[in-house]
């Protein structure tokens, strides 16, 4: 392990236990449910009691770096077959307001402290984490609480809703300090992404800082920014991720509460199979990837067929009635998700950033005119990179990769890369590769990548369109009123639902 979980184990369980404690303790960490209001986690701690950065950094990375399964149904990559399941069928409601407590307050906890020690680098790390929790709860519900968020102490139960693009604008600048505070000589403790790598945070920093700038393609600027000057210039200058290593991703340990996000999920067992959307985008480009992702039919099976026999698998159909998909159960002609996603308790690091995924934001910019240098040669190597990963991580990848030579791979008809196709034709190249890249990694981008440039082009039920947004949690009504209905007047007219289309994607 590079990172610090398998060296650790005692420490880390007495620490976690001591940790929660502290933080329970303290009033910082409220945990009795998922739609604990901001008035409630905006609360005076009751103990102004000092923790060591370095456990609250643990705690925090654990929380911030797991794996998100509800994007896979939307995004068209799995489908369930024991009841309908809102995801899947685009019929989604509230969002939770948990990031608030178990992210936000927590990661200001700890940048509180390292300022009291005088530790840049915890500072620079927090201002990463507080970008990566505002920037998803932003895009998945509009305008959020950011300029007054988690500022209990300060006296503020009631925050006020920053516009969007507000929020945008000022994770950019957080990330932007965060840059310029990180430095080789403070210590980073607890560290169980890079180990106190700062060089490596650096990097994430700065390829995340290209991600938002990219997710906000549909605009020209950003606050006081211009999206594709401010990206040109982070992507001539500053450092980034050059390869796998530099990923920004979770490696999991055997044991207690440092497994595998999804290990012993009963429902991967049981009920959960793969898509046909996405299996067959494999099947067609012939891509052995598919066989880390899913295991063959039962059918298929009983025949004897290969593991890397692609006529061995088979999906459901996302939008048929699931009903119909779990006819296809009792017919033994669908394909479960690959049993190493609940049965090894390590399996594949989690990711929010990869260098993979760098390279196809890359590769869009390029499209885009953003900036100089080849669309083709990023686009290869987020490729690549992305086989590198699976190869490295998945076990007995051999078993799956025996013979295949990723450089003919690039040149066969459907993954082949042309610079003199229209904008829209490599921007569809593109996102269809980076969508093949994202099973059980990034969180939700596959999905925002869809609803920003339509591809890969999910198949929708007729009537049913992707929701754009999320509606905000019930609580907030309760104890925020006033200020969720002036965020709803101001972005949605206010009405609060799941189609109306926020700031981003105008």
């Amino acid at each position: 392990m590079k990172n610090n979980i398998n060296n650790t184990k005692g420490q880390r369980g007495k620490a976690a236990k001591w940790l929660m404690k502290s933080l329970f303790a303290a009033g910082l960490l409220t945990l009795a449910s998922c739609e604990t209001s901001l008035d409630t986690i905006n609360e005076n701690p009751n103990d102004q009691a000092s923790i060591d950065p370095k456990n609250l950094l643990t705690y925090v990375e654990k929380y911030t770096f797991q794996v998100n399964g509800d994007n896979m149904y939307a995004s068209r990559m799995m489908i369930g077959t024991d009841g309908e399941n809102a995801y899947q069928y685009m019929k989604w409601n509230d969002a939770s307001f948990e990031v608030y407590t178990k992210g936000l307050l927590n990661t200001g906890k700890m940048m509180q402290e390292a300022e009291k020690r005088g530790n840049k680098n915890y500072l620079a790390i927090g201002k990463f984490l507080r970008a990566y929790h505002f920037f998803n709860i932003s895009l998945k519900v509009g305008s959020t609480p950011y300029s007054e968020a988690a500022k209990g102490e300060s006296g503020i139960t009631q925050p006020k809703y920053d516009t969007q693009e507000a929020v945008m604008s000022g994770i950019l600048s957080e990330l932007k300090e965060a840059n310029d505070l990180i430095n080789t000589n403070d210590k980073i403790e607890g560290d169980i992404v890079y180990n106190g790598d700062a060089l490596k945070w650096k990097k994430l920093i700065n390829s995340f800082r290209l991600k938002i700038l990219i997710t906000l393609s549909k605009k020209a600027t950003v606050g006081s920014y211009n999206i594709a000057t401010e990206f040109a210039s982070i992507a001539g200058s500053q450092s980034l991720m050059t390869s796998i290593a530099d990923n920004g991703e979770l490696k999991f340990a055997d044991a207690a509460d440092s497994r595998y996000t999804m290990f012993n999920n009963s429902g991967y067992g049981s009920s959960l199979y793969m898509a046909d959307y996405f299996i067959n985008m494999f099947k067609d480009r012939h891509d052995p990837r598919l066989f880390t992702f899913a295991a063959q039919t039962t059918g298929a099976k009983e025949a004897g067929k290969a593991i890397t026999d692609f006529t061995a698998y088979n999906g459901g159909n996302p939008t048929s009635p699931y009903s119909d998909n779990a006819a296809l159960i009792t017919a033994k002609n669908i394909s479960k998700v690959n049993d190493r996603f609940y049965k090894d308790p390590t399996n594949e690091p989690a990711s929010v950033l990869s260098y993979s995924e760098l390279e196809f934001i890359l590769a869009e910019a390029t499209a885009r005119g953003w900036i100089s240098g080849s669309a083709k040669t990023h686009y290869d190597n987020a490729i690549k990179a992305s086989f590198s990963f699976y190869q490295t991580y998945v076990k007995n990848q051999g078993q799956y990769f025996s013979g295949f030579d990723v450089n003919q791979y690039l040149a066969t008809p459907l993954v082949v890369y042309n610079t003199a196709d229209p904008l829209q034709t490599q921007l569809e190249k593109i996102m269809t590769q980076k969508y093949m890249t994202m099973f059980h990694q990034a969180q939700w981008t596959s999905y925002y990548d869809y609803l920003r440039t339509g591809y890969p082009n999910y198949p929708l039920k007729p009537g049913v369109p992707a929701p754009f947004r999320f509606r905000y949690p019930q609580s907030e009504y309760s104890y925020n009123s006033s200020n969720l209905k002036a965020a709803l007047a101001a972005q949605y007219s206010g009405n609060d639902n799941i189609n109306s289309k926020p700031w981003w994607l105008q």
